[in-house]
C-alpha cells in the first residue's frame, strides 16, 4: 500500500490529464497522474485549432517543433463542385500533429514540472467522500483531497454514475488509415498549405489531414446506414475511391497502417463534477470530429477544472460538490456551440446555404471562422448567439 497523500489524483495521461496535472503542479500542489498504457501510444485526432495555443503557452510547450503548420479548413462537395475555405491565420498559430509523439511530449513535460506520473497502471475503483478521496489501482491504493477523471471515452466516473447520455443524429463511427504520399504536384500543394480538407460524402464525410514526413491521415465518418455487403475495409475503400480528389491524391501512395475504427461516438456526461471530483476531456463529453474540437475541449476543460480547483484547495473548499459549477458553465457554452454547429452540418442545409455562400456575408464568415478556430468564449459573436438561442442570422 502506498501511504503518500496527494492534493490531486488524476486518472488518464492524455492531453486532458497532463494539462490538468501540469497546471496544478505549477500552482504548487502535489499531483499523482496515473496512465493505464505506456507512452508513446497511438491516438487519432491530429488536427488542432488555434485556441489551443494559449493553453500550450501556459504549459511551456513549443508545439511548432516537429509539426506541420495548419493554414485552415477546406470543405469540399465534389458532387456539386462547390468548396469553401476558412483561414486560421490570426493571433494564434495551429498545427497538424502526430498524437503519439505530442501526447508523450505533454506527459514528459508534466513530469518535468513536478507531477508524479505512473504508467501501465489502471484505476479500478474511486471513492469520493466528504473527508477525502480513495483510489485503488491494479498495483496500489492512494489517498488524496481531489480526483480528476481524464480517462477519455472510458469515462470512468460517467460509467460509475450511469450518467453518459448518447447524442444521436451525428456520426456513428469512423474508419481511418495513414498513408505516405508519392511525389506528385497534388501532394506538394497539400503539404505546402497544411489545410485539413473535409469532403462531403453520401454516407457522411471524409477527412484528409497532412502530417510531417509526407504522411496523410485519411478517415471516413459514417452517419447514414452503410450498405450491408460492405464491411470495414471494403466500406472504407468504397467511399474513399468514390472521391475523385482523394483517389488522385492517394495515387501511388504507400499504405502505412491497416484500417482502424473508432466507435461509441458523440455523448455528454451529465454528471461532470461532484463531491471531490471533476471530469475533463472526453470523460466529460465527446463530439463528432468534423470540426476538430476534441483536443481543444480536452485541454480547455482541464484548464477550467485546474484553475477552479486551485482556488478551492487554497481555501480548503474542494469538498463542495458545486465548486466546479462556474467552470462547467463555461464548458457547456463551448460544448453546446460546437454540438449545434455539428448538428446543423448533418441535419440542415448549413453547408450549401451558408458555408458555401459565406463570402457574400463577411461578418458571418468572420464569426463562423472564430467558432471553427475554437474561439468559443468570446463576447459579441452574433452567429454563436444565434445558435445558442435557436436562431440563425441571415445578414
Amino acid at each position: 500500500m502506498n501511504s503518500k497523500y496527494y492534493d490531486v489524483i488524476i486518472a488518464g495521461g492524455g492531453p486532458a490529464g497532463t494539462t490538468a496535472a501540469t497546471l496544478l503542479a505549477q500552482y504548487g500542489h502535489s499531483v499523482l497522474l496515473i496512465e493505464r498504457n505506456q507512452h508513446p501510444r497511438f491516438h487519432i485526432g491530429e488536427s488542432m485549432l488555434p485556441m489551443i495555443e494559449p493553453v500550450m503557452d501556459r504549459l511551456g510547450i513549443d508545439w511548432s517543433q516537429g509539426n506541420l503548420r495548419k493554414g485552415g479548413a477546406e470543405f469540399i462537395d465534389e458532387a456539386t463542385g462547390r468548396s469553401t475555405f476558412f483561414s486560421f491565420e490570426g493571433i494564434y498559430r495551429t498545427f497538424q500533429i502526430e498524437r503519439s509523439v505530442f501526447d508523450q511530449k505533454l506527459f514528459d513535460n508534466a513530469v518535468k514540472q513536478g507531477v508524479e506520473a505512473h504508467q501501465q497502471e489502471q484505476v479500478t475503483r474511486v471513492q469520493c467522500s466528504a473527508q477525502d478521496v480513495h483510489v485503488d489501482t491494479d498495483k496500489a491504493e492512494y489517498q488524496g483531497r481531489y480526483f480528476i477523471d481524464a480517462t477519455g471515452r472510458n469515462a470512468l466516473m460517467g460509467k460509475k454514475h450511469a450518467s453518459i447520455n448518447k447524442i444521436n443524429k451525428l456520426g456513428k463511427f469512423a474508419l481511418y488509415k495513414h498513408y505516405k504520399l508519392a511525389n506528385t504536384p497534388e501532394a506538394e500543394i497539400v503539404f505546402a498549405r497544411g489545410n485539413v480538407q473535409i469532403f462531403l460524402s453520401e454516407i457522411g464525410w471524409i477527412w484528409s489531414i497532412p502530417l510531417v514526413g509526407r504522411r496523410l491521415s485519411v478517415g471516413l465518418v459514417v452517419q447514414k446506414e452503410a450498405p450491408a455487403e460492405l464491411k470495414q475495409d471494403a466500406l472504407f475503400a468504397h467511399y474513399i475511391n468514390a472521391s475523385p480528389r482523394m483517389s488522385e491524391l492517394l495515387a501511388g501512395a504507400e499504405v502505412l497502417s491497416e484500417v482502424r475504427m473508432e466507435a461509441d461516438f458523440s455523448y455528454l456526461n451529465e454528471q461532470r463534477y461532484g463531491q471531490r471530483f471533476a471530469c475533463c476531456g472526453d470523460a466529460a463529453g465527446f463530439l463528432d470530429p468534423v470540426f476538430s474540437s476534441g483536443f481543444l475541449f480536452a485541454v480547455k476543460t482541464a484548464e477550467l477544472v485546474a484553475d477552479q480547483l486551485h482556488q478551492a484547495l487554497l481555501i480548503g473548499n474542494e469538498a463542495d460538490p458545486e465548486m466546479q459549477n462556474s467552470g462547467d458553465a463555461a464548458y457547456q457554452v463551448g460544448f453546446k456551440t460546437m454540438y449545434l454547429m455539428i448538428e446543423r452540418f448533418y441535419c440542415s442545409g448549413i453547408m450549401q446555404n451558408l458555408f458555401f455562400e459565406q463570402d457574400r456575408h463577411p461578418r458571418i464568415k468572420k464569426e463562423i471562422e472564430a467558432i471553427l478556430a475554437g474561439d468559443l468564449w468570446q463576447d459579441g459573436n452574433g452567429f454563436q448567439q444565434g445558435l445558442l438561442s435557436g436562431r440563425s442570422r441571415k445578414n
